[in-house]
């Protein structure tokens, strides 16, 4: 059982990083791929996402309302 949670963590921090790589390369990355984000993130690693949040929204002239919300939530 120990091998399979091994296993478990292993995808979902690969699918996790290839998340955060494409949202760090895309100007206007998909709901859906913040989502699944989101949903795969531990405690420990939303300091790591917040900070690519700030990054896209202070890269913009005109921010995201979505993507600030969705950073609002997450400082809550």
């Amino acid at each position: 059982m120990a091998e399979n949670q091994h296993h478990e963590h292993d995808a979902r921090s690969i699918l996790l990083r290839s998340l955060l790589r494409r949202v760090a390369d895309d100007p206007f990355p998909s709901t859906t791929m913040l989502d699944m984000i989101e949903d795969l993130l531990r405690p420990d690693e939303v300091s790591m996402y917040v900070a690519l949040l700030v990054r896209k929204i202070d890269s913009e002239v005109f921010p995201s309302i979505p993507m600030l919300q969705r950073l609002a939530a997450l400082a809550q």
